[in-house]
């Protein structure tokens, strides 16, 4: 049977409006899927969901589709998203209304049963625990109300919709990869326990998932990566036996490249055994290969039942925040930061926390006004917003300005903000996946339950050695970390991970020995206190650590100004190490 191709179009609830478009008129394929659904994206569905129940969908979805809906029924494109969000039922509901208005005949079925809000409740009083995926702590002991709370849904939903007909298939939050794993089970004829083919599609789905990040996009050498103004989709040809090739569409903006396949497989992950709903991956089998200009062999995958829980998304309200930006100049910055942080937080209401982050370094000599100034990042928590606004923080900074250190303002354009938003918390709870009502509403009404797939207890990380110290070679240059390798970060919770590798496997050995989690904590004081796990991935020539706790929380609650580790990878890969000199003359020719 020939390979499924399958295209992104959407990494997140943001990305390029016009994907759709592109895609329709890119090379055929027979799949578009569209990912809209991060952890921070459901906080922030989740508040407007409560204040319209009717919605919480990704509305603007319905605009990107709805010029494209003649095309794709004439052309039997299968279009898979999880831009159902909180209502998949209503998106589902309003494509038909549209597809109807336009005069087009399309199947649409939609993916239920992931919303668990009204039955935690019920799973308490049955003893399960929702227990906390990084503590183990029971929900229960959370003290916060939950608004939201989702169930991660795997792929066998969406197989049964494709399989009886549906063109359109909307879901809520079902895992990133199901969006690849779902249409390539039901293409291919999988059963529930081809636990390699399966492995394979997951890891195909983990690549393209984030749309534009596997072609060129958010890749630490972007420099080398051609027509990057507008970065294409990707496209996986997944074979029968889950093996595939990462594209992208010809002419499109871009590179597929070895390296920039490497950047997703060591995004967001907790280490070689990556779990989903529908199988365990074992990463580390995973093979890369070169197969032409834009193509790269996937290979390798290997799989093992998955656990008999999966991941719920809980979230809640824990309080307020409201931000202002201002800025100092140089010279004397420490010494005016420490005086503008006495002034502000003077006489703070009851209840208000101030966190105070100095953004940035001024140069030394500057050039410009702008390479001698540093931002100050002032942001203000509360249970309740009556605190916060009796703190007045435009007027509080305001009326620093004659009054504190010369060479203060703030941006002029953008304006003091007095407006705070809700904080929203996160807990990732673990449920039995016996537990969860995945179901399939088609459109003539008939509803299809999905079981769970066997399932295996839950597989360790494996535990990998810290490379021996051995002594430096003769000749050895201080460079920034990111002269020679590449690295991508991300947050998994409350956790940040990031992996870092090298291009050239002349350099693998040396990178192995370099990075070690004693090195990590040197390099970033920031998680020096902080449970470190380490893992290498040989076939890739990475090296990844899971940064526990540098989140807080999570995304969604955390005081950082990068909330979800984003920059972390980039960071470290500024950080000046002793590399042989070797490898920097080899970067130099």
């Amino acid at each position: 049977m020939t390979a499924v191709r399958i295209a992104n179009f959407s990494g997140y609830l943001g990305d390029r409006f016009t994907a759709i478009d592109e895609a329709m008129s890119g090379d055929p394929v027979d799949v578009l899927i569209g990912d809209y659904l991060a952890e921070v994206t459901l906080a922030a569905l989740a508040t407007g969901y409560r204040r319209d129940p009717e919605r919480g969908y990704v509305e603007y979805f319905v605009d990107q589709i709805r010029p494209h809906l003649a095309a794709i029924a004439r052309r039997g494109v299968k279009v898979v998203t999880n831009a159902g969000g909180f209502h998949p039922a209503a998106l589902a509901e309003k494509l038909r209304k549209v597809a109807a208005d336009e005069g087009v005949s399309l199947r649409i079925a939609h993916v239920e049963g992931d919303n668990v809000l009204s039955r935690l409740g019920e799973y308490a009083d049955a003893g399960h625990r929702l227990e906390n995926l990084d503590t183990g702590e029971p929900l229960a002991s959370w003290g916060h109300e939950p608004l939201a709370a989702n169930a991660y849904l795997g792929g066998w939903g969406i197989a049964a919709a494709l399989a009886e007909g549906a063109d359109i298939v909307v879901c809520g939050r079902v895992a990133d990869a199901s969006l690849v794993t779902g249409p390539a089970a039901w293409w291919h004829g999988w059963a529930v326990d081809d636990w390699d083919a399966l492995a394979g599609a997951v890891t195909a789905g983990h690549v393209i998932e984030c749309g534009s990040q596997a072609v060129g996009g958010n890749f630490s050498g972007f420099t080398r990566i051609p027509d990057m103004l507008v970065p294409g989709f990707p496209i996986a040809e997944v074979a029968a036996d889950g093996s595939s090739v990462i594209t992208k569409h010809a002419g499109h903006g871009g590179a597929v490249t070895v390296d920039t396949v490497t950047a997703q497989l060591v995004y967001e992950i907790q280490g070689p055994r990556y779990l989903n709903p529908d199988v365990t991956v074992h990463l580390d089998t995973v093979r890369l290969t070169a197969a032409g200009p834009d193509r790269v062999a996937v290979t390798g995958a290997t799989g093992s039942p998955p656990p008999p829980t999966t991941k719920v998304a809980v979230f809640a309200a824990i309080g307020h925040t409201l931000v202002n930006t201002v800025y100092v100049t140089a010279p004397d910055v420490d010494a005016k930061v420490a005086l503008l942080r006495a002034q502000i937080t003077r006489d703070l209401p009851e209840g208000v926390e101030l966190d105070i982050t100095r953004l940035g370094t001024a140069a030394t000599d500057p050039e410009t006004q702008w390479d001698a100034t540093v931002a100050l990042r002032v942001m203000a928590v509360a249970a309740t917003p009556e605190p916060l606004a009796e703190l007045k923080l435009p007027a509080r900074l305001g009326s620093l300005y004659l009054q504190s250190i010369p060479g203060f303002y703030h941006d002029g354009g953008a304006g003091l903000t007095g407006r705070s938003r809700p904080r929203i918390d996160y807990w990732p709870a673990l449920l039995p996946m016996s537990e969860v009502a995945h179901r399939v509403v088609l459109d003539d009404g008939r509803t299809l339950p999905i079981g769970p797939p066997p399932s295996a207890p839950v597989q360790p990380q494996p535990v990998h050695p810290e490379p021996a110290e051995r002594p430096l070679p003769d000749r050895v240059r201080k460079a920034p970390l990111g002269a020679v390798a590449y690295a991508r970060s991300g947050d998994k919770g409350g956790n940040s991970n990031v992996g870092v590798w090298v291009p050239d496997e002349r350099a693998w050995p040396w990178l192995r020995q370099a990075l070690s989690t004693a090195e990590l904590r040197k390099l970033l004081p920031e998680a020096a206190e902080l449970d470190i796990v380490r893992h290498e991935f040989p076939h890739l020539r990475a090296v990844h650590f899971v940064l526990r706790g540098l989140l807080g929380t999570g995304g969604s609650a955390n005081l950082r100004a990068d909330q979800v580790g984003k920059a972390v990878g980039e960071y470290l890969r500024a950080k000046h190490v002793p590399i042989p000199e070797e490898l920097l003359d080899d970067v130099a020719h």
